[in-house]
C-alpha cells in the first residue's frame, strides 16, 4: 500500500489570519497528527488545501 505523501514544501509559517500554513496550507493540528492519520484520512486534508491555497493571503 502506497503511502499519501505530505503537502509540506519545508517553509512552516503559519499565518495568523488564517491559521494555515502559508508553504502548505495545513492547520497546526493536521501538521501534528499527520504521521497518525490514515491515507483516507491525508487524502481529505489533500481536498480541503485545494480550497484553502486560493483564498489564503500570502
Amino acid at each position: 500500500m502506497t503511502t499519501v505523501p505530505s503537502p509540506c514544501i519545508n517553509w512552516c509559517d503559519i499565518n495568523p489570519e488564517t491559521g494555515f500554513c502559508r508553504g502548505c496550507y495545513r492547520t497546526l493540528s493536521e501538521i501534528a497528527a499527520w504521521s497518525e492519520l490514515s491515507n483516507s484520512e491525508k487524502l481529505e486534508v489533500w481536498e480541503k488545501l485545494e480550497t484553502r491555497k486560493p483564498q489564503a493571503p500570502q
